[in-house]
């Protein structure tokens, strides 16, 4: 069989033809058949406006027949500049400068660079390791695989190859944990800061919701005390919120849960609703400022080809718009609502002997197995009810589009019970 197309995470071999979609509208989409289904995901949690949204398509065809792309290489355009000055306003305050890159990854990299940099034109030289936390997903590019979970990460074929950097242990305290119970989890934060840091330029963290770890949902308390914990070492505070930004979490960003600003912020999946890839790397001032000298060996060196992609910042403008004119978070409150009672508070399904959590924040929501092969077949079994569902390892999830429906809500929450409370499924072996 010819593979000419490679899929992502994907063994070609022996995995079935992948399903054409030929177009969407609202939170499903068309197959070539003229199957509909219903995305429980969004398509890797990014397309938030669901698919063919008419604004969000109108803003690409107006600004694609006034300027597709121009270099940021001293020169701007006008989509560019609104939406840093956009970014500023809405992301916590403090975060004054705006660096484009053209995906979640690369806008990591581009975070971890600066924190070294900035660290060494501090003065700071020996700081060239970031913090991470086990759990932690940032993306697959190298640098950003040398910072993801090094056990239960999908990228432990090339620890050979990637630098070393440090590891706190993921925080256990779920969400509504009291301060009191978050303290183990600070404390573990705290020895490797005190053992470490005086070669660590920046503590790197999933703020509420490390998301391609293993959905876990944490403290608010233990992004504050990270906030304070950096501060006392002399560690930048680097939130990725290429997951949890554009409210994933229940409000605009993760951070505003804890009422802190890192200083340094990603941005992707949501900022264009998905339309195009694009994303932001924020700092605040002390960071820029670092850069700022007579000596060009202290400016930035960095520079994506489509950073600033004017397709992408209109969308992202029209995006933003559509988010807070038609009062998303109050669309995300109601989603959350519906998770809650149909997974969270559903006391048979927690119950199900292959079951060992169920899970919900803001428009996220995980039933976490014992055991992966609990899982095998669902995304079939979800098709055959006109939903789309794509598990990975232990965890069944939901990451829906915000413009899902209420009974399209039920109808993936249904589906998702179903799977374990249905005669369909198998009890695991004693």
């Amino acid at each position: 069989m010819s593979h000419s197309l490679w899929h992502p995470y994907a063994q070609m071999q022996t995995q079935a033809a992948a399903l054409k979609v030929i177009g969407g509208k609202g939170a499903h989409f068309t197959l070539e058949s003229g199957e509909q289904l219903l995305d429980a995901t969004c398509s890797w949690w990014c397309m938030i406006h669901g698919y063919a949204h008419p604004r969000l398509v109108s803003a690409i065809q107006k600004q694609a027949d006034t300027l597709c792309h121009v270099m940021l290489g001293g020169l701007t355009h006008e989509p560019a500049d609104l939406l840093s000055k956009a970014l500023v306003r809405v992301t916590p305050p403090g975060l004054n400068h705006v660096f484009f890159s053209d995906s979640g990854s690369v806008g990591m990299e581009v975070a971890m660079k600066m924190a070294v940099q900035y660290q060494v034109q501090r003065g700071r030289k020996g700081k060239y390791r970031m913090l991470s936390l086990m759990k932690a997903y940032h993306g697959d590019t190298a640098g950003c695989m040398a910072v993801c979970d090094p056990e239960e990460g999908m990228h432990s074929l090339f620890s050979g190859f990637l630098p070393t950097h440090h590891f706190a242990p993921a925080p256990t305290a779920p969400f509504d944990a009291t301060r009191d119970e978050v303290e183990a989890d600070i404390k573990r934060l705290r020895d490797v800061l005190e053992a470490h840091h005086h070669e660590i330029a920046g503590l790197l963290m999933e703020p509420l919701l490390q998301a391609a770890g293993g959905l876990n949902m944490t403290s608010p308390y233990y992004v504050e005390a990270a906030r304070a914990l950096c501060d006392e070492f002399g560690v930048l505070l680097i939130f990725d919120e290429v997951a949890t930004g554009f409210g994933r979490t229940g409000k605009m960003f993760a951070a505003d849960h804890a009422n802190v600003t890192p200083d340094i912020m990603v941005l992707s999946k949501g900022l264009t609703g998905g339309y195009l890839g694009h994303a932001a790397t924020l700092a605040t001032d002390e960071v820029f400022d670092a850069f700022l000298s007579e000596d060009p060996h202290h400016a930035f060196m960095h520079g994506p080809t489509f950073m600033g992609n004017p397709l992408a910042c209109r969308v992202a403008l029209e995006s933003l718009a559509v988010f807070e004119e038609e009062n998303y978070l109050d669309k995300i409150a109601s989603l959350n609502a519906i998770l809650r009672q149909e997974l969270v508070e559903d006391t048979d399904l927690k119950a199900h002997p292959a079951v060992r959590d169920v899970r919900a924040l803001g428009a996220t929501a995980v039933i976490e197995v014992h055991d992966e092969t609990s899982l095998e077949d669902v995304q079939a079994f979800a098709r055959e009810r006109g939903v789309w569902l794509r598990s990975f390892g232990r965890w069944l999830y939901t990451m829906p589009a915000y413009v899902t429906l209420d009974d399209e809500m039920r109808l993936i929450t249904t589906t998702m019970k179903e799977w374990f409370l249905s005669a369909h499924h198998p009890l695991p072996a004693e």
